[in-house]
């Protein structure tokens, strides 16, 4: 069965790289973004290579990948896990997106910039169950586990949020923050 598997995961792979791929510059953010992130030496090969190793040996990537199609076709259980992960299909997140774990995570912003990272039990929502009291989230911000950002805030761009955070006030560009409530800790040198 396994073998299978493997057989049609790869046979599958150059229709998604065609038809998905080839013309969306967010995936092909996110397949690069993944890559360089992780460290892998694949981030050297050709774009094909690039999507091929990340939807084979990182099923948070492929995760992402069929959010970004809003639609679940039969076969994505061939390339991704039960991560129990919410994304709701109204948030807009730019390309480069990355996760790592994606367990317990729920996502309901406004917007998120591009180069956002997160971790395992994430949640990003609404206040007083009014969905028009959600977040809005800037470029390369980085997401520590179990951290709640909640209500009509602010992130910035270049922000650290440490494991474990609340955030439910505004935050300003180029910080790192941390605790409950989340406050300041180190301002980021970005220039």
């Amino acid at each position: 069965m396994r073998f299978l598997k493997r057989v049609i995961r790869r046979l599958l792979l150059p229709f998604l790289f065609k038809r998905y791929v080839v013309h969306n510059a967010l995936i092909q953010s996110d397949v690069i973004q993944t890559l360089i992130v992780r460290g892998s030496k694949a981030s050297s090969k050709p774009l094909r290579d690039q999507f091929n190793h990340v939807m084979l040996y990182y099923p948070e990537f492929a995760m992402i990948f069929f959010w970004r199609l809003k639609r679940r076709p039969w076969y994505h259980g061939l390339f991704t896990k039960d991560f129990h992960c919410k994304i709701f299909k109204s948030t807009p997140i730019d390309g480069g997106m990355m996760c790592y774990h994606p367990f317990a995570t729920v996502i309901n912003a406004k917007s998120i910039g591009k180069n956002f990272q997160f971790r395992n039990g994430l949640t990003i929502g609404n206040k007083a169950n009014d969905n028009s009291l959600i977040p809005t989230i800037g470029n390369d911000v980085t997401v520590g586990s179990n951290v709640a950002i909640i209500g009509d805030i602010s992130i910035g761009d270049h922000v650290i949020i440490g494991a474990g955070s609340v955030v439910v006030k505004d935050v300003p560009s180029n910080v790192v923050i941390a605790g409950n409530p989340a406050k300041i800790i180190r301002s980021l040198a970005h220039g």
